[in-house]
């Protein structure tokens, strides 16, 4: 198998190297990134079998000969390059937002609706890393009351954002430890438009405010109904990825001062009544998805106990209190893992 990582020098392409590597998938793997990554070298090892791989600058021909390419770029660069590879006749697993909501594109998680991959035209989609981990902590529930309604809210690591965003948030607690004296840990003045001014030493443009001991309740940008574009991915792909086109779902994305692992809140309006024992039942056997619920040991699902984990942890299990049939939840999961990388390389197991 002749497998491409488009975008292999980020944080999600050097974890999908990470993925293939444990999960001893043995290919022959080319890695591509911009032209201000050529040429630098990355230790690999493929099933087995140590390697040395040069990073080459992509182009229109990188995609010549491939199977598979693994897309770990913006939304603005799958398309650009999206049609190269198609072309070349390699099956691109996109983890950009790009062609998410293309009718023609299956939108996979592999425990939830693998099957829809076999139906490609060349593009596959890796849903939004949120919509991920929600659906995965709710797919089995919905298999036995089918979910009309849906309340989220989202707790997200900086590592969202990318490398920046961790930069950010380590410069910013390193330099309230250095200047104990700025009032109430706050170092908003010093910052410059999303970035700092010249004379501090913060130099993160990831995040319009302060994130260190902060919540950004904005992620994306806004529409014309309120939301966020992050926000809506959770209704628009989780209609598309349990086969639910009636869902009704309601989203608030917050940014928290956490490393990585996102946290999601979660109420389920259900089409017949579950108790809470049989809820814990049903996700005490879902495939991907473990069970953290013991309020007497005070055991339950957070970020840094699913951080550089696959799988994803549900607890908090409660009857809702407002909706007859509802329950209420808790669950995380490591974004770059489960969120990203692993999801589409899972969906690239689905052909091996």
């Amino acid at each position: 198998m002749k497998l491409a990582i488009l975008g292999a020098t980020g944080a999600v392409g050097m974890q999908m190297i990470k993925c293939i590597e444990e999960r001893k998938i043995d290919c022959d793997l080319r890695l591509l990134a911009s032209k201000k990554s050529a040429g630098k070298k990355v230790k690999v090892n493929i099933a087995g079998t140590e390697k040395e791989i040069t990073i080459e600058e992509t182009t229109n021909d990188s995609f010549n000969g491939l199977d598979f390419v693994l897309g770990a770029v913006e939304a603005d660069f799958s398309k650009q390059y999206a049609p190269a590879i198609v072309k070349a006749g390699a099956v691109f697993i996109d983890n950009s937002s790009a062609f998410r909501m293309d009718p023609e594109v299956p939108l996979v998680v592999p425990e939830i609706n693998g099957d829809d991959a076999k139906n490609n035209k060349g593009i596959i989609s890796n849903p939004n890393c949120s919509t991920i981990i929600t659906d995965m902590a709710v797919y089995g529930i919905n298999k036995v009351s089918k979910i009309k309604r849906m309340i989220t809210s989202t707790y997200q690591a900086v590592s969202g954002a990318g490398v920046g965003g961790m930069k950010a948030l380590d410069e910013q607690v390193e330099y309230l430890a250095k200047h104990k004296d700025i009032p109430n840990h706050r170092i908003s003045s010093l910052m410059k438009d999303s970035g700092a001014s010249e004379d501090s030493e913060l130099t993160s443009t990831s995040f319009k405010y302060q994130i260190a001991y902060n919540l950004i309740p904005c992620i994306g940008s806004f529409t014309d109904n309120d939301f966020t574009t992050e926000e809506m991915k959770m209704q628009n792909e989780s209609r598309k990825i349990m086969h639910l086109p009636e869902l009704k779902a309601t989203c608030t994305c917050i940014r928290v001062p956490v490393m990585r692992s996102h946290s999601i809140s979660v109420t389920l309006d259900l089409e017949k009544k579950l108790s809470v024992d049989e809820v814990k039942s049903i996700l005490s056997n879902v495939k991907g998805v473990k069970l953290v619920d013991d309020q007497k040991n005070h055991l339950y699902p957070m970020p840094l106990n699913t951080t550089d984990k696959d799988i994803v942890e549900v607890g908090r299990i409660r009857q809702d209190l407002v909706f007859e049939n509802g329950i209420t939840l808790w669950c995380c999961g490591d974004q770059i893992r489960k969120g990203a990388a692993t999801n589409a390389v899972q969906i690239l197991e689905l052909f091996l």
